[in-house]
């Protein structure tokens, strides 16, 4: 098995490794968080696999990619419509600075990303300012991978949604009880 690498990224250009799309069942533990008259901006479209699969099931979902030029970059641009709620699978590379933009930005947020992330002290100190509540999925997402699509058989890694306020409990293992079928 090869060593895991973190790649460090830029905040003004897109990363070719950060091209990791997620696939449409990733929401389902998202459901029953999100109201379904809540409108959702997702941030990091790339393909748009989370755009639709909000969408197919009733979502009001607004999509803009990580850095499509100067005006719309995440770290600097403000969605001009009325969302209530940030999800998306954000650039690794860049996951501390996206994950401070989210708390600055104020809304409610779900972001995949690495369980690492809960043993790095960049994120630790965020975690301790703003607070976090965690969703543990049952099995590693199965990404669709730069040149490689979905043939990998899922993430070397895994991942959990880091959401905030959003959730009633902090650390919740979704996928366990009722919930898990389509899973």
């Amino acid at each position: 098995m090869k060593p895991k690498v973190n790649r460090a990224g830029d905040t003004k250009k897109g990363s070719g490794y950060d091209s990791c799309q997620t696939p449409p069942y990733a929401i389902e533990s998202l459901r029953d968080l999100i109201p379904l008259n809540w409108s959702i901006w997702e941030c990091a479209m790339g393909k748009g696999n989370l755009y639709r699969a909000f969408g197919d099931v009733g979502y009001t979902v607004f999509g803009t990619d990580i850095i499509q030029d100067d005006k719309y970059n995440f770290f600097t641009y403000i969605f001009p419509a009325d969302f209530d709620v940030i999800v998306t699978n954000p650039p690794y590379s860049v996951k501390y600075q996206w994950l401070q933009r989210c708390y600055e930005i104020g809304k409610p947020f779900a972001l995949l990303m690495p369980v690492e992330m809960l043993g790095a002290q960049k994120a630790q100190k965020l975690f301790v300012q703003y607070g976090i509540e965690l969703t543990f999925l049952p099995r590693r997402v199965n990404f669709e991978m730069p040149n490689k699509g979905y043939s990998g058989g899922g993430a070397q890694f895994p991942v959990a949604w880091y959401t905030w306020k959003l959730a009633d409990k902090p650390i919740r293992f979704w996928g366990y009880g009722e919930k898990d079928e389509g899973l």
